[in-house]
């Protein structure tokens, strides 16, 4: 086991979100952002943005790190690359007051239709409904979850179209 290797999750870490230059076994060396240390293999992911090219990820196995240099801390907007890197396309950051206007329309539709809603959670931003489905932020049908399969399954398609309506 080499010293990378006995480094703790807290130590590896301390390298997220810094450029790098990882030092490996056969006089390899790597280098690119820190995306993440695995806390079993200690393997690390770097990703570089090559201009005018996609986002590129390399993962360097934890048994053959022999050093790890930093060079370079990252900004505020290479810091949002890296934490965007692995979400859904489809995935959209949306604001307090954004989030607060899509539960209160979506709350005010379902009793519109004579579907019984309430808030839930300390901040209520949770809905539930029928006290058997609740529905979590950003408010759409993924975000249903209930154990009755055929409650989820048509209020996920009500809330599918009535999102199509509004677009």
């Amino acid at each position: 086991m080499n010293d990378w290797q006995r480094k703790s999750p807290l130590d590896w870490e301390t390298y997220v979100n810094k450029k790098v230059k990882v030092a490996a076994a056969e006089k390899n060396e790597y280098e690119g952002w820190v995306l993440t240390v695995d806390p079993v293999s200690a393997n690390v992911v770097l990703a570089n943005f090559p201009e005018n090219e996609r986002v590129s990820i390399l993962v360097v196995l934890g048994h053959a790190v022999q050093e790890v240099d930093i060079l370079q801390e990252a900004d505020d907007e290479t810091k949002a690359r890296l934490s965007c890197i692995f979400a859904p396309e489809e995935s959209k950051a949306y604001s307090p007051e954004e989030l607060d206007k899509r539960k209160n329309d979506l709350k005010n539709w379902l009793e519109t239709n004579h579907i019984p809603v309430t808030e839930q959670g300390e901040s209520g931003r949770t809905l539930c409904v029928a006290g058997v489905l609740t529905i979590d932020p950003p408010y759409g049908p993924e975000e249903c979850s209930s154990s009755n399969e055929i409650i989820l399954s048509r209020v996920q398609g009500l809330i599918q179209g009535y999102l199509e309506k509004q677009q």
